[in-house]
């Protein structure tokens, strides 16, 4: 078992090089999970908030109208889309199999998530990717925050993963 301490440690020697690099270097995690049955259905679905904001922030797209959807657009979303707009891309699978693949995080409005389960339900839930419900007073700033700078792991099936 590696403590953070040793793992801090580890990151670091894996940084230093010999010359200095004229790109971005990148550090992939692998994590290995032991003494875990996958047969007995082991599946892991959790979203992590990352203590610093990526250099490329994850892209989410904001389902509200009225009041939070104006809140959302002022707080830089990605997309906001409101319910006329929601029911134009159901229409089209082609339209709604793009918007769900573009973004990696979705949040409704509470009065909507009704709407979004019957219109793109079927390809959201599949993915992983069913929007947050977003409380009427909730401040929708923090939460797009948390979501920009978080990342999503899941497994199924397998002991280890990707970082």
């Amino acid at each position: 078992m590696v403590n953070e301490a040793e793992l801090v440690t580890l990151i670091q020697e894996a940084k230093k090089s010999e010359k200095e690099r004229k790109f971005k270097q990148t550090i992939e995690l692998y994590i290995t999970f032991k003494d875990i049955d996958v047969k007995k259905g082991f599946a892991l679905n959790e979203i992590i908030q990352l203590p610093k904001q990526m250099s490329q922030p994850a892209a989410v797209c904001v389902m509200a109208s009225g009041d939070i959807g104006t809140k959302a657009r002022s707080a830089n979303a990605d997309e906001v889309i409101d319910g006329e707009k929601l029911n134009q891309i159901a229409e089209n699978k082609r339209a709604s199999r793009k918007l769900i693949n573009k973004y990696d995080f979705f949040l409704a409005d509470t009065k909507l998530m009704a709407n979004v389960g019957k219109t793109l339900g079927q390809l959201l839930g599949p993915r992983g990717k069913m929007p947050t419900p977003v409380p009427f007073n909730a401040p929708i700033e923090s939460l797009l925050n948390r979501f920009k700078s978080s990342i999503r792991v899941r497994v199924k099936n397998s002991l280890s993963f990707i970082m």
